[in-house]
């Protein structure tokens, strides 16, 4: 008797295909490391393809579900992270984590984004990066539009006593 196999969801490989690079991205974003975001990424695909037969649907938000499971399963992970983990000024080759072709700036910013405290940087990356609106973040995060808001508002204030970002002074004639 041969093996069965389940035929791949209607939709799931084009949806992958099509969307497998920004996911990876958003999850090394969200981490702030290449590889645990491929991680994130493959959590978030597992558990689309799973759900596919509601996702799949023209008003399923297949993108908007894969990154609420990566961010609660970094959420997760930052929780039960080892208490002995001491951090470094120093980072890692780019060209390592496949990220080559990073400018300076790419990496001041990625660096700044891993010294934020996870709930800010989260809020961050949804906000600006996934472009997500501020009710979208809360949603996803299961907390009010408030908290979004001061976590925003926070983590650029963070930023900015970073010296990633200079205010530009306007001149008065």
């Amino acid at each position: 008797m041969g093996l069965l196999r389940r035929a791949e969801p209607a939709g799931y490989e084009d949806f992958v295909a099509s969307r497998y690079r920004e996911i990876v991205r958003f999850g090394a974003l969200l981490a702030g490391d290449g590889r645990l975001g491929e991680d994130l990424a493959q959590e978030g695909l597992i558990a689309a393809y799973r759900s596919w037969h509601r996702l799949g649907m023209p008003d399923g938000r297949p993108e908007a579900y894969v990154r609420q499971v990566m961010v609660r399963t970094a959420m997760r992970a930052r929780r039960r992270r080892w208490r002995d983990e001491v951090p470094t000024e120093e980072l890692p080759d780019a060209s390592r984590r496949g990220f080559a072709d990073q400018s300076d700036l790419s990496v001041q910013v990625l660096a700044s984004l891993r010294r934020l405290p996870a709930d800010q940087r989260v809020v961050l990356v949804l906000r600006f990066w996934a472009d997500a609106s501020e009710a979208e973040v809360a949603q996803t995060l299961g907390v009010a539009v408030g908290t979004v808001k001061s976590r925003t508002s926070r983590a650029l204030a963070a930023l900015r006593d970073s010296g990633l970002f200079v205010e530009s002074s306007k001149e008065t004639p």
